[in-house]
């Protein structure tokens, strides 16, 4: 039996936020023998944004019964199923989520219906339900709502088993073609793998280490690996892979740090990619025959040995960060590379740089304000520890910057009594500082604005 389910939820964080609707469509493999729906009350408001895309509102679900209410009646339903999703890792993740609050370990094989559909009936532009539907003339009652989306995505799973000669599916690992996979892989070791955060570790059949990944879902993430002959390199990697390993992180950012320093480490074969780094232009820094400090963006060139100060995936991306800094510490447009004409930099005044690249500036008081831009550039703060999950419901991380520098990370007992923010440095296992560490520190950072930073 099959689990055929589809959520909608307040935002797109499992961590973070909650399920405001689930359906489950009952498949034997043939067609839908039952169903179940409810709205769920989240207990915290529903962004405007996320009403507008589903039209589920917090008078909806004010009066409707909160997930502790409707979770036995979830388990009680899908007993005995693989659980099916489009785009599985994202519901099932959150179902999971939601009874791994409520001290329940949910765990069931997941099938996932845009692998199958990309296996299955290839040739299509996109595997979006949308797209995808609207090819096979799908009509979707309630796109967007669960009920329409998930028995949507039953029909779709009834062609898709008719695509396989009837042949059900039983997990993931059934998408594999065993011809691509090594002899001495033991597949036991691969549905053992756990489905949580992590760095894992790709052997071949001589103990060579061939691939270093990180992923908030290992078993998911090295099963695509195995599923992966789409081009000739990734088929290639898949069938070299003979043994698996994985360390824990809890983290999604020390599986980063830990991914990254690893790989400059140990160089595996199928990492090249990613020891090249994805920084493509960086600031640089140098002075002009009057003193003064200039600032321009240029590409990065592993050729060239200067260091930059900070780097960004795009011009673009460096033109408006800098922007950001010449306005809050007053520099001069001109001296930032970004005013190329001859003379002052556009309306110096209005732009409060002092007329610097005049010479109505001294460069003493204007370097100044450019070595306080350097002093963040780094990392957004020079002094902070980030906390973040651990390896285990007891236990947090923490990643340590101090002054300017990264210094590494470490787990502790979420019971522990510090006296002090400086006595979790104790905890710290110490790890190199270089600029994809920063980048990834900072980028980080920018996209989880609610992480604990606790700043000294």
């Amino acid at each position: 039996m099959y689990a055929i389910v589809d959520i909608e939820t307040t935002g797109g964080s499992a961590q973070k936020d909650k399920i405001t609707e689930i359906a489950i469509y009952k498949h034997n493999g043939k067609a839908v023998v039952d169903e179940y729906s409810t709205l769920v009350n989240p207990e915290r408001n529903i962004p405007y944004y996320i009403t507008q895309l589903t039209g589920i509102s917090n008078e909806m679900v004010a009066d409707a019964p909160c997930f502790y209410e409707v979770a036995k009646d979830i388990v009680e339903f899908t007993k005995d199923c693989i659980f099916v999703a489009h785009n599985v890792a994202f519901d099932y993740r959150f179902v999971k989520n939601e009874f791994a609050q409520l001290g329940f370990h949910y765990q069931k094989d997941t099938l996932c219906t845009v692998k199958l559909s990309r296996k299955l009936l290839p040739g299509h532009t996109s595997y979006s339900l949308g797209n995808l539907c609207s090819d096979l003339n799908i009509a979707i009652n309630g796109r967007h709502r669960a009920g329409g989306d998930a028995y949507a995505t039953a029909l779709l799973f009834s062609i898709l088993v008719q695509q396989n000669n009837g042949i059900l599916p039983k997990s993931e690992s059934d998408l594999i073609d065993p011809k691509i996979l090594n002899p001495s892989l033991n597949f036991e070791l691969v549905k053992n793998l756990p489905e949580a955060c992590g760095v894992y570790y790709l052997y071949n059949q001589n103990n060579d280490l061939i691939y270093i990944g990180k992923s908030k879902n290992i078993r998911g993430r090295v099963l695509t690996h195995l599923n992966n002959g789409n081009t000739a390199k990734s088929g290639k990697m898949a069938s070299e892979i003979a043994n698996i390993d994985f360390e824990l992180t809890g983290s999604e950012l020390i599986a980063l740090l830990k991914e990254s320093h690893e790989i400059k480490q140990s160089k595996p074969l199928y990492n090249r990619a990613q020891r090249r780094t994805l920084m493509r232009y960086g600031l640089f820094l140098f002075e002009d025959t009057n003193g003064y400090l200039n600032l321009s963006i240029e590409k990065t060139d592993q050729k060239i040995k200067k260091e930059p100060l900070t780097t960004f995936s795009s011009l673009e991306e460096g033109k408006n960060r800098l922007n950001r800094w010449i306005k809050k510490y007053q520099l001069c447009q001109k001296l930032c590379g970004m005013y190329e004409t001859q003379g002052a930099c556009f309306n110096y005044q209005v732009h409060e740089c002092h007329g610097a690249c005049i010479g109505q500036e001294f460069a003493y008081s204007y370097n100044l304000r450019v070595e306080e831009l350097l002093k963040i550039l780094k990392y957004d703060s020079p002094n902070m520890a980030i906390l973040g999950e651990g390896r285990n419901p007891e236990e947090k991380s923490v990643v340590w910057v101090e002054n300017g520098t990264y210094l590494g990370f470490g787990f502790f007992d979420e019971t522990t009594q510090f006296s002090q923010l400086s006595d979790l440095k104790d905890v710290i296992n110490t790890y190199p500082d270089n600029r994809d560490i920063q980048q990834i520190i900072n980028s980080y950072l920018r996209k989880h604005k609610k992480l604990q930073v606790e700043k000294f």
